[in-house]
């Protein structure tokens, strides 16, 4: 086999890390003589999450535009600049074959070398509302993969492969029993559990709405598995982490145990979380980020919605509406039931594959 180097990019996020890793996986499955290297932002959890993958990478120093605070985003073009001689510099020494950006930040100015030294290029677009940077860099790439139907709004046509999302392949082929998740929790096996995940770096209007409601819980017993995102945990009162039925914790490493667990999940509706919950077979209540680019988190919850597969709180009405339909949901067996049938039928199998046949199938060298 030809020894083929590719470079992944992009990051920030557990939505955008996890899928790059899945996709790496199944390169190096399809042909283990791959060299992957990973190029992310320094600071932001990919430095962290990659390496423990078994996979390196470099970091460049670039930040994304800040939306709720124009006045922090003087120094962009300067930050720009120097991102771009150090991809420049990475570039020289790893002298890839293909690059592969998953979306963040971090991607732009990785793909957008890569197109001008003519190397190619290949993403892929988790949302159902495409980010500006896809969009910029989708007219010189060799193929953009999506996870929804409708792409050619944002897309060229004749580029759009429909793959789905990658999601982890230890939640995909996932064998952990319901009995040896609650063990690894320290719940109560019978209990009712809603698991509360507001994405790798939390969610305040989630987190505020469950801390307000902690009693009901109890009274209407009801457990719960509470990832409150990095650096949050603090702000949960003491009295609820000693809770016997609340697991509370910054993040959860074994998502497959999270789910194995769960008879409901609350959660942000990024792309890849809604691929996991899917995979799952989960219902849902969905809470979109109300200040997501292109309110792309709303267009993701509603292809759930639509489906019968979720409902939707907006994210002023969690406090209020939250807890109520949690329980509405909960005690509803035939709707939870239902709506795990139809998260089913949205999930994509096999697009970690998919997408690696892509890269593989359009670079300058073969994988035989």
């Amino acid at each position: 086999m030809n020894q083929i180097k590719i470079i992944i990019a992009g990051g920030g996020t557990g939505g955008h890390i996890f899928p790059a890793i899945a996709v790496a996986n199944a390169l190096k499955k399809i042909n283990p003589a791959i060299d992957i290297l990973f190029i992310g932002a320094n600071g932001k959890m990919e430095m962290e999450k990659v390496p423990l993958s078994g996979y390196n990478i470099k970091g460049i120093d670039i930040a994304g535009f800040d939306r709720s605070a124009m006045v922090k985003n003087w120094n962009l073009p300067f930050k720009l600049i120097k991102s771009f001689l150090q991809v420049r510099k990475i570039f020289r020494s790893f002298n890839p074959d293909a690059v592969f950006g998953v979306g963040g930040y971090s991607s732009f100015p990785v793909l957008k070398y890569a197109q001008q030294k003519g190397i190619p290029t290949f993403l892929h677009e988790a949302n159902s509302f495409a980010g500006k940077s896809n969009m910029l860099l989708a007219r010189k790439a060799r193929a953009v993969m999506v996870a929804t139907d409708g792409m050619d709004v944002f897309f060229p046509g004749s580029a759009i492969v429909k793959t789905g999302n990658p999601v982890r392949s230890e939640i995909v082929n996932s064998t952990v029993t319901r009995e040896e998740a609650m063990e690894f929790f320290g719940l109560r096996l019978h209990k009712p559990t809603v698991l509360v995940i507001g994405g790798s770096l939390g969610a305040q209007s989630i987190n505020a709405a469950i801390s307000r409601c902690i009693e009901r819980f109890a009274d209407s017993g009801v457990q719960l598995i509470w990832q409150t995102g990095k650096g949050n945990l603090n702000s949960v009162d003491e009295s609820v982490r000693k809770r016997k039925d609340v697991c509370i914790t910054e993040f959860i490493s074994k998502m497959n145990y999270a789910y194995a667990a769960a008879d409901l999940v609350v959660s942000r509706s990024g792309a890849i979380a809604l691929a996991e919950i899917c995979a799952s077979a989960k219902p849902s209540i969905l809470v979109p980020l109300p200040h997501a680019a292109e309110d792309h988190q709303r267009v993701n919850a509603m292809v759930l919605v639509n489906a019968g597969a979720a409902w939707l709180v907006e994210d002023k009405d969690a406090q209020k509406l939250l807890m109520e339909k949690i329980l509405e949901l909960g005690s509803n067996p035939q709707l939870l039931q239902d709506f795990s049938k139809a998260a089913t039928g949205l999930f994509t199998p096999d697009a970690d594959h998919a997408i690696a046949m892509q890269i593989l199938q359009n670079t300058r060298k073969t994988n035989a």
